[in-house]
Parts: C-alpha cells; sequence; structure tokens
C-alpha cells in the first residue's frame, strides 16, 4: 500500500474511534414502513405439474416472522438492547469477573482449544460454503447452489460489519490483542447456526447453535474475548444470519452476482467470484 494511502486509512481509522458510541443510546429511531407478517412454506421439489410448468413443493414446514417494517424494528431492537448490554457490561464489573472466573477456571486446553478456534473461524465458514457450492454445482443440485450463496450472502454481510465495528471501537481483548468488539468468531457461528436452522429447522439448527455456544465460550475461555463481545457477535449473527436466509436471495454488487470462488486443483484458493450475465 502507498504511504500516503497508509496514513489517510489511519486518519480515517481514528476519526471513527473518536465515535461516541455510547451517546448512541440516547438516539431515538423512526421506521416508516407496512408491519406485515411473512409466512414461509419449505419443504423440496421433486417434480414439475404435469398441468403447467409449476414446481410441486412438498411442504414440510411452515415458519412465520415480522416482515417490512416490522422484521427493521425487531432486529433494530435486537441489535440495541445487545448494544446496551454490551456497553453495561463493559462499563460495569461483569466483564472483568467473566475474565478473572476463566484465569481461575480453564475449561478447554491444548487440541480442544484449537480444534474450537479452527471450527469457529470466518476462513473455515467461508471455506466450508465453498465446498457446499462446489459439490452442489457439480451434483447438479441447484437448491444446494443456492443455499450455498446465501450462505455466502450472510457469511460477507457479517463478517463486513464485525470488521467495520472493531475498526470504530477497537478495544483491547482480556489477552492484550486489539480488535475486541464484537467477537468475530461468535458472529460468524451464530450467523452459519442461523442460516442453517431457517433451511432445514432445529433438526439441523439446535446442534449448530451448540457449537456455535461453544466456540463462544471458547473466546472467552482463552482470553480472546470479553463477554460483551460474545454477546453483541452472537446477536449481530443471529439477526444477520435469519434476515438473509429468509430472504434467500443471492446477493448482489452494482449488479453482479456474488459466487464462491474455490481456485483450482493446481491453485487452491477461497475467495468470491463477481458474475453478471448479458
Amino acid at each position: 500500500m502507498p504511504p500516503e494511502s497508509q496514513v489517510k486509512l489511519e486518519i480515517q481509522a481514528e476519526r471513527l474511534r473518536q465515535v461516541d458510541l455510547e451517546g448512541f443510546s440516547a438516539l431515538r429511531v423512526l421506521v416508516a414502513g407496512d408491519f406485515m407478517l411473512d409466512e414461509y412454506l419449505w419443504g423440496k421439489v421433486d417434480r414439475i405439474s404435469p398441468e403447467a410448468p409449476v414446481a410441486v413443493v412438498e411442504v414440510e414446514r411452515e415458519t412465520r416472522t415480522l416482515g417490512g417494517a416490522g422484521n427493521v424494528v425487531s432486529n433494530l431492537a435486537a441489535l440495541g438492547w445487545a448494544g446496551l448490554a454490551s456497553v453495561a457490561m463493559n462499563n460495569g464489573n461483569v466483564d472483568d469477573d467473566v475474565a478473572d472466573h476463566f484465569d481461575e477456571h480453564d475449561t478447554f486446553g491444548g487440541f480442544d482449544e484449537d480444534a474450537l478456534f479452527v471450527v469457529g473461524s470466518p476462513v473455515t465458514h467461508f471455506a466450508g460454503t465453498a465446498i457446499w457450492y462446489l459439490f452442489s454445482a457439480e451434483k447438479g443440485d441447484d437448491p444446494g447452489r443456492q443455499r450455498a450463496v446465501t450462505m455466502l450472502s450472510a457469511l460477507t454481510i457479517t463478517s463486513a460489519v464485525t470488521g467495520g465495528l472493531k475498526l470504530i471501537r477497537d478495544n483491547d481483548q482480556p489477552d492484550g490483542q486489539g480488535w475486541a468488539w464484537p467477537s468475530g468468531h461468535t458472529s460468524s457461528s451464530v450467523a452459519v447456526a442461523s442460516v442453517l436452522h431457517e433451511f432445514y429447522g432445529l433438526k439441523v439448527g439446535l446442534p449448530a447453535y451448540a457449537v456455535a455456544g461453544l466456540v463462544a465460550w471458547r473466546m472467552m475461555d482463552d482470553g480472546d474475548h470479553w463477554a460483551s463481545d460474545v454477546v453483541f457477535g452472537a446477536t449481530l449473527g443471529w439477526v444477520v444470519g435469519h434476515t438473509v436466509a429468509r430472504r434467500h436471495a443471492g446477493l448482489e454488487i452494482a449488479g453482479f452476482e456474488v459466487l464462491p470462488y474455490y481456485g483450482s486443483r493446481e491453485t487452491p484458493a477461497v475467495g468470491i467470484n463477481l458474475a453478471r450475465k448479458f
């Protein structure tokens, strides 16, 4: 990176750090729009109707949730309460007390600790999504491919928001490292669990949430994050994961569809492709 660009980035980061996050608690937000109740039918398609070119869906379950402005209010309320809880925990004794507890009572160690760190890593989640997309594409499983793209969308949004908040807050972790709030491992793990919950119900969602909980516990246990980092990270992942999965639409940037990039056998890599049909 050129020196002038580095200086400009540091100036922008310093301005972001000067933002008074605690002052946001006094703000009031007005959401204008229609309150709706969205109903989703989840199932599988095995055949096309003989009477018309329409897919016949075998409905397996139904879900209902707030839609329109109601969904925005619900998400804002969840993030707002989680933000207030994070501020209270950080300004009070909760974060210090939890950190002291884990200093005295170490839960994980050795292989378990390292394994959970890898399992909860956003890099692992992006790589797993790329493999999911690749296998679905090779098998001609279009629903699976679309779900992989939806997972990619949720992970991309979660990582972008988490990274931006870390840059703004820029506080230290219990172990002295920087960029503590919110926990990226926790937000990404909960986002994955939330998407799986929407797609496959609690039979897959509950185990995924359990793994995400272990990841969050591990991040506090090893001194990588404060409890407040984990609380907001989990809420952020929940909101993004459920919201994106309910829309079940591919992420687009400037009209380009965002697709996983998994390289080749000769040059393996994980990233994103921007594709557009003309």
